[in-house]
C-alpha cells in the first residue's frame, strides 16, 4: 500500500513498510561476499572466460551495489589469482599461462596423491557409500545431458576428498587450486568432452580406496589428472561475453 503527499508542488510517494510492496521495492543489497560468490562460481562452472573485461560500473549495474564494493571484491579476486588486475588497464578474469595451467595440475596431483595416502588407510564403509553417491548423482547428470551439474559433481568429488582426510590445509590448497582450474581449462582445452573429469575414473579411484589399495588409488589419481594436463595447448581468443547474463541466470 502507498499514498502520497504534496509539499510545495512536489509530490512524494510514501510507502508503508511490512508491506508487499515495500518489500519488493526495497530488496537488500548484495554484499561484498554474495557478488564475490557469484563471480568465483560463474569461473567454476566455466560460465566466465579468462581474459573477459571486469569493469567497474558495468557490474557494479549489475549486482545493484557500489563501486566501492565491486573494487573491494576484485582486488579480493586478484589476490586469489582468479582476476589481474593490471595499471591503467583494469581488471580482467585471469588467463593462465601454459607452464602455469601445468604447474597447476602438477601440484594437484601431489595435494591429491597425499590426501589419498592419508584417506585410504582412515575411511570407513559409510565413508565408501557417501563417495559412491555422489558418483551416481554425476553420472545420473552426464547421462541427462546436464553437463553444468555433472560439471559442478565432478569437482566436488575431489572436494569431498580432500575434506574426508582430514587434514584441513590440504583441503585448503585443494581448494584454492581448483578454484583456478577451470582458468586453465578454458584457456587452453577445446570443448572436446575428452578434456573433462572422466567419470569412470572416479569410480576406480573409489575401488581402490575401498580395497585399500593406497599406490593405486594414486597411480589412478595422476594419470586422471594428466590426462586434462597433457592436453593443455594454445587456444585461439574468445569474445567478450555478455557480463549480466553470465552472472545473473547461473
Amino acid at each position: 500500500m502507498c499514498f502520497t503527499i504534496a509539499s510545495n508542488d512536489t509530490r512524494i510517494m510514501i510507502i508503508e513498510p511490512n508491506t508487499r510492496e515495500s518489500r519488493d521495492s526495497f530488496k537488500p543489497a548484495m554484499s561484498e561476499d554474495d557478488v564475490l560468490r557469484q563471480i568465483e562460481q560463474a569461473v567454476i562452472d566455466h560460465r566466465l572466460p579468462p581474459g573477459t573485461k571486469l569493469k567497474e560500473v558495468q557490474l557494479a549495474e549489475v549486482f545493484g551495489v557500489k563501486r566501492g564494493t565491486i573494487r573491494k571484491v576484485l582486488s579480493r579476486l586478484a589476490y586469489s589469482r582468479l582476476v589481474d588486475q593490471l595499471p591503467n588497464r583494469g581488471a580482467s578474469v585471469a588467463k593462465p599461462s601454459v607452464k602455469e595451467g601445468r604447474d597447476l595440475f602438477a601440484t594437484r596431483r601431489a595435494i591429491e596423491g597425499a590426501i589419498i595416502q592419508i584417506l585410504t588407510p582412515n575411511i570407513d564403509q559409510s565413508g565408501v557409500q557417501n563417495l559412491r553417491r555422489m558418483l551416481d548423482q554425476e553420472q545420473d547428470a552426464y547421462q541427462q545431458g546436464n553437463s553444468k551439474l555433472a560439471l559442478s559433481l565432478s569437482v566436488d568429488f575431489h572436494r569431498q576428498l580432500a575434506k574426508m582426510c582430514g587434514n584441513s590445509v590440504l583441503q585448503e590448497y585443494l581448494n584454492d587450486i581448483i578454484r583456478r582450474t577451470p582458468l586453465v581449462i578454458l584457456t587452453h582445452l577445446s570443448a572436446d568432452p575428452q578434456n573433462r573429469c572422466r567419470n569412470q575414473d572416479h569410480e576406480a579411484i573409489v575401488d581402490a580406496i575401498e580395497s585399500g589399495d593406497v599406490n593405486g588409488a594414486i597411480e589412478i589419481m595422476n594419470q586422471h589428472l594428466l590426462h586434462i594436463e597433457n592436453r593443455i595447448e594454445h587456444k585461439s581468443e574468445e569474445v567478450q561475453p555478455d557480463l549480466a547474463t553470465i552472472l545473473l541466470t547461473g
